[in-house]
């Protein structure tokens, strides 16, 4: 029997109505790719973020008329609102001012530890946390230069430094995200500082591209970490729809065991024995239940040889055969259905399976 991932436990923090660390849910956060001014379309996005899974959002502050904007999204979401920000600190104060659930800071681009200190007394003030954002790409100068480039080390002494500056201020409302583009640099970093902290820690490969590329770094680099018992929170940073994010992470997270949300996919990768066009049906398959959260596993093999194995572990199966396929409900044979009423039969099954406990 495959032992339980033993989860390291990480100083509890609120946000919104949300608990991160402990031994709470692995959360999963999205960010927005709209113009934040923008309030119609920033809150059509966060809605199909939601819509997908979305716990936590963030979105861009990039200047005063966007931080002037965030009260207005607030209001008209159900989930925690980040405010991410960037060089100047008058923008996370209005922020904290608008009623942001967190705030996301960069310790590279800024550094002046009075502005600092006036956001963690707004931030206490009002009950908000904080996140100290590292990330590979904005680092301090002066580390760059004393570890020759965007190493392990640089980036945990980048974020051991603000912490210091916040807990000086009796503040420990923290979050820590160590992003790295490189996925070793990435999985060595947080390895380094999950040792030497209690915060609650947030994932993801930064920037780590479009497509099926993106896809791997991402899981390659959060999943090997949440099988080492570290991680609270995960972004997978992918290039396009941030909808797209939100799914990778949930398949991430099912991959693993750790948590489970829509339904969880097998298919056979096809050979010569297979005697129906299982790639056209796996595609309509999943396109036409891409809106269904049941939490529930589905088998399509196209064969006989694997076919009824994995049927035993899901809860619908298909078996192809020649021309057509044998359905299965919960390891047991349902029915045998010609290949061109395959995908309609099987959409039918799985909308009428009952709802499984989450």
């Amino acid at each position: 029997m495959i032992p339980p991932i033993q989860r390291r436990i990480a100083k509890e923090v609120r946000v919104g109505p949300l608990i991160l660390g402990g031994t709470h849910p692995i959360r999963v956060q999205s960010m927005t790719t709209t113009d934040t001014r923008d309030i119609e379309a920033t809150v059509r996005q966060i809605k199909r973020l939601e819509q997908a899974g979305c716990e936590i959002v963030r979105v861009a502050v990039l200047n005063m008329d966007a931080a002037n904007q965030l009260a207005e999204i607030k209001k008209r979401i159900n989930i925690p609102l980040v405010a991410d920000i960037h060089f100047d600190h008058r923008l996370a104060l209005k922020a904290i001012e608008q009623g942001v659930d967190k705030l996301r800071l960069n310790p590279g681009n800024i550094t002046d530890r009075a502005k600092i200190e006036q956001v963690v007394k707004a931030a206490k003030d009002k009950g908000i946390p904080i996140r100290v954002g590292v990330n590979s790409g904005s680092l301090p100068k002066d580390l760059l230069v004393k570890y020759e480039g965007a190493t392990p080390e640089a980036m945990v002494e980048a974020a051991l430094r603000e912490i210091e500056i916040l807990e000086d201020n009796n503040f420990s409302d923290i979050v820590v995200s160590l992003k790295s583009t490189d996925v070793r640099v990435m999985i060595e970093s947080y390895r380094l500082i999950a040792k030497q902290i209690k915060y609650p820690l947030h994932l993801g490969v930064t920037e780590a591209g479009l497509g099926d590329t993106g896809v791997v770094r991402s899981a390659l680099g959060i999943g090997t970490l949440l099988l080492e018992g570290i991680g609270d929170t995960l972004r997978c940073s992918l290039t396009g729809d941030p909808v797209r994010e939100v799914k990778v992470a949930y398949d991430i997270l099912a991959a693993l065991h750790i948590r489970w949300r829509g339904i969880q996919y097998t298919s056979c990768p096809t050979c010569g024995r297979i005697g129906i066009d299982l790639e056209k049906i796996v595609a309509e398959v999943q396109k036409r239940l891409e809106n269904v959260d049941k939490p529930i596993k589905i088998s399509l093999i196209g064969c006989v040889v694997n076919g009824p194995g994995e049927a035993l572990h899901s809860n619908i199966g298909l078996v192809g055969h020649e021309k057509s396929g044998t359905i299965y409900i919960d390891g047991k044979p349902y029915k045998r259905v010609p290949e061109d009423q395959l995908v309609d039969e099987l959409v039918r099954v799985v909308k009428e399976y009952p709802l499984l406990p989450k």
